[in-house]
């Protein structure tokens, strides 16, 4: 069947729905919230220890050089040479964890959580 549109009249075609399940109403944000929680606790924890005055000097130098080295755009071995693009950054995580491990205190864990609460409420 052809349908043909001349300008002055409508052409209507039928159009069937199969099946559809309505969206829970703000599933986007609440995905959205879960994920910026996940990925913004820890980096809150590293930014609680480095400015806790609890945290050895030598800790939050080391700590604030760490994370600056994996934001800088330029590295050692750039991020786009195969296998070794990442290796230098992962050194540079590698030491932020390990620091981050030893110099975790409650008190810190329990900032960083009201923080992330503020930031991202449940």
């Amino acid at each position: 069947m052809k349908n043909y549109a001349y300008k002055d009249q409508n052409v209507v075609y039928d159009a069937e729905v199969i099946e559809s399940t309505p969206i829970e109403p703000n599933l986007v944000l609440k995905i959205l919230i879960k994920a910026g929680r996940s990925i913004a606790k820890p980096a809150l924890e590293v930014l609680e220890m480095a400015v806790d005055p609890t945290t050895p000097s030598q800790v939050r130098v080391s700590l604030i050089a760490a994370l600056a080295y994996l934001i800088m755009p330029f590295d050692l071995f750039p991020d786009f040479m195969p296998l070794v693009g990442f290796s230098d950054d992962f050194v540079a995580l590698t030491a932020v964890l390990s620091i981050w491990r030893k110099y975790l205190t409650p008190a810190i864990r329990q900032r960083a959580a009201m923080k992330l609460d503020r930031l991202f409420p449940l």
